[in-house]
């Protein structure tokens, strides 16, 4: 069995839970990752395609929150149905406190004015650590009149179903497994060293128990986050998508044959795919999302085993068929992403302890790892 059949079968068990969404023949998309975390533009992209492909929706208007236009998405799309970007921001986690850069906030907005429309959020983790936050957005969710709600594990469905009521909440898996043996997740081959990346967020989401693991007694062990969060990738989109020409001196790792790559499959993902892109709203958006997602294939595809405390380091390596461990983080998603969906991957284990990860690796390593 091919290591990429898993998420083949992920992305059947997807499309079946996303048909319930109904057929549109235009639509806005909201929400737009404007920031470097790869995975939210794996997210982004999964919508895209999803939508474009296999809804045969015409995407009409693309906003990210601070560039959104009331004015123009009516303009584009008059009273279509609206879809918000999913991940797993639905809740106080990252609470900036600001309509135009909070994303909880901005997505409360859009569904207390535009009770005209359906509005969908894709797939989404729910996680709240304030209760007035929670109250406050159920009240908003349960006004609006055709609201669906997807949710991507167990544990966030049943926080949904319990206090959004008057939604339609429905479960699924995390629509990047749109992606799964697509033409656009299609890269060249990069030769693979035998180091292990530790691929680990420091931020609200850390796991403390992992700052000291034994993950660091293993040999020729690298420690880095996402390659995007290392550099200006926008200056470097502005001049990518303008003239194919930029190589940044403060990229750490193989920085000319890192940008050479990158340039490489962007330039034949706009050859093959130009018609496509440019038929979608504000394609150059989506072009910068194409960017990051290569960026992220080529920073996992060089090392011969990843540790990742982030769900789309976990979901990048099932999609390419990369031994992995993935790590709990500081509360319910990784675990229970787990549980619901890709406990059945072979060449993926799940630590939830500091004290089990030398155990597994040395297991995973034997099986997967060999020379």
């Amino acid at each position: 069995m091919k290591n990429t059949s898993v998420a083949e079968n992920i992305k059947q068990t997807l499309h079946q839970d996303l048909a319930k969404i109904g057929q549109f023949d235009e639509c806005a998309l909201l929400d737009y990752p404007a920031e470097r975390n790869i995975g939210d533009h794996l997210i982004w992209l999964g919508e895209v395609f999803y939508l474009t492909d296999i809804c045969k929706t015409k995407i009409k208007y693309a906003s990210g929150i601070s560039d959104f236009s009331a004015e123009e998405m009516e303009k584009q799309v008059g009273n279509a149905p609206i879809f918000l970007h999913g991940g797993g921001n639905l809740g106080d986690l990252w609470s900036l406190g600001n309509l135009w850069t909070d994303h909880q906030k901005f997505r409360e907005y859009i569904i207390s004015q535009y009770h005209d429309r359906p509005i969908i959020i894709m797939p989404q983790s729910v996680y709240f650590t304030n209760a007035d936050s929670l109250e406050r957005a159920a009240n908003i969710f349960n006004s609006h009149p055709n609201l669906t709600l997807f949710i991507r594990e167990q544990n966030s469905y049943e926080i949904a179903i319990k206090y959004f009521s008057n939604c339609q909440v429905l479960k699924t898996t995390d629509i990047a497994f749109h992606l799964a043996n697509t033409v656009y997740l299609k890269s060249y081959e990069i030769e693979r060293k035998s180091s292990i990346l530790y691929h680990c967020r420091c931020d609200a989401e850390l796991n403390k128990d992992f700052s000291s693991a034994p993950i660091f007694t293993l040999p020729k062990v690298i420690t880095d986050d996402w390659i995007t969060l290392q550099f200006n990738y926008w200056e470097f989109c502005e001049s990518t998508l303008n003239n194919l020409q930029l190589a940044p001196s403060d990229v750490q790792i193989s920085s000319a044959n890192f940008m050479q790559w990158i340039l490489e499959q962007l330039q034949q993902t706009f050859d093959t795919h130009s018609v496509k892109l440019n038929s979608l709203y504000n394609p150059k958006m989506h072009r910068i999302a194409l960017g990051m997602m290569h960026c992220g294939i080529y920073q996992f595809k060089q090392h011969r085993i990843i540790f990742t405390n982030r769900l789309h380091g976990h979901i990048i390596c099932v999609l390419l068929g990369i031994p992995h461990i993935l790590l709990a983080n500081s509360y319910h998603k990784n675990e229970s992403f787990y549980e619901s969906w890709t406990h059945q991957v072979p060449f993926c284990k799940f630590v939830k302890s500091s004290s089990a990860i030398l155990p597994v690796t040395y297991e995973l390593m034997e099986n997967y790892c060999q020379s």
